[in-house]
């Protein structure tokens, strides 16, 4: 009799181990229908281009980024900036890991830092500085939203200006709170924030948009969730390539293409508004749907920056990254 007493104690003790491992296997969202509005007009100058600005890489696994992700597949997450070439001024899409980020990983909380291991290879400063790149051209640096991994670079810019939600500035402002609220537990100085709203109407499924120099190249849209002023970016070259430069809606491809979110334990501890995240998600499964030549870039999927050239000694194009 003891020991069926024992046999099920062990069996109540496993469920809470079962539950938790079952909300990392696959669970895909519902097949949005395609999205049917107009697509935007669009009038690229000639001589705007995109370049990544690889900086780094986190390691962790295919699990922790979307469910039905192994827990055994090793994957190294980018860590990223993008440069935008505009004759109106250049933009810096996040920064990646900077200079400093040995100083800055050290304030994070120590939980975190036990659960994250980091490799920098070269800040984006550095890698412009390596392509003789004059930063005069650089009009602002425009972030897909506040966490550690997009600003880290933010202080290698000095007075350039940074773009944000008045939500992320918001956001910015609260601090750390919490284990894993992805910001710093000092806060960057010196940087010169300028907001900027959604003046524009409906775009590619988004309720509204900003248009950043008019033209349709660059144009801006609100997808809160992660944080409550993340946004997408979608960017058209005078070829007709579209970017959709995702910020953290998904860490992973797969978050799309097998519309899959991440699991319960990392929205909990990764998103300000998982409903939010969801909704977002499902608009983008929606466009892809539509727009299947359209590369979608998540800030920590290598596969996306690959489609994207690097920057030459001349700043010019060069092989794509590795």
């Amino acid at each position: 009799m003891k020991s069926i007493y024992i046999a099920a104690a062990a069996a109540t003790a496993l469920v809470p181990l079962v539950l938790f491992l079952h909300t990392f296997s696959s669970s895909p969202l519902p097949q949005p229908k395609p999205f049917v509005g107009p697509l935007p007009s669009a009038t690229p100058p000639p001589g705007m281009a995109v370049f990544a600005l690889p900086t780094g890489v986190t390691h962790r696994v295919a699990a922790f980024a979307y469910r039905g992700g192994s827990l055994l597949e090793r994957r190294d997450f980018s860590m990223a900036g993008a440069l935008v070439k505009h004759p109106k001024g250049d933009l810096l899409i996040d920064t990646g890991f900077g200079r400093h980020i040995a100083e800055q990983f050290q304030t994070m909380p120590i939980l975190f830092r036990a659960m994250t291991f980091y490799t920098l290879w070269q800040p984006a400063a550095d890698q412009l500085k390596a392509a003789a790149y004059d930063q005069k051209a650089l009009r602002a640096i425009l972030l897909t939203h506040a966490h550690w991994d997009h600003v880290s670079g933010l202080p290698d810019f000095p007075s350039v200006p940074v773009w944000v939600t008045a939500q992320e500035r918001a956001f910015i402002s609260r601090g750390g709170s919490g284990q894993f609220d992805g910001q710093f537990g000092k806060p960057l100085t010196g940087i010169v924030y300028e907001e900027y709203g959604f003046e524009g109407g409906p775009y590619l499924g988004f309720p509204r948009s900003h248009d950043v120099y008019g033209d349709g190249s660059i144009v801006v849209v609100p997808s809160p969730g992660h944080t409550p002023g993340s946004v997408i970016i979608f960017l058209t070259l005078p070829s007709g390539k579209r970017y959709a430069m995702v910020g953290d809606l998904v860490w992973q491809l797969e978050g799309i293409t097998l519309r899959e979110e991440r699991p319960w334990i990392t929205r909990r501890w990764a998103d300000s508004d998982a409903g939010g995240t969801r909704e977002n998600l499902l608009r983008m499964i929606a466009l892809k749907e539509r727009l299947p030549e359209l590369i979608i870039v998540p800030a920590h999927d290598m596969r996306g920056f690959a489609e994207m050239p690097r920057l030459s000694r001349a700043g010019t194009q060069t092989s794509r990254p590795e």
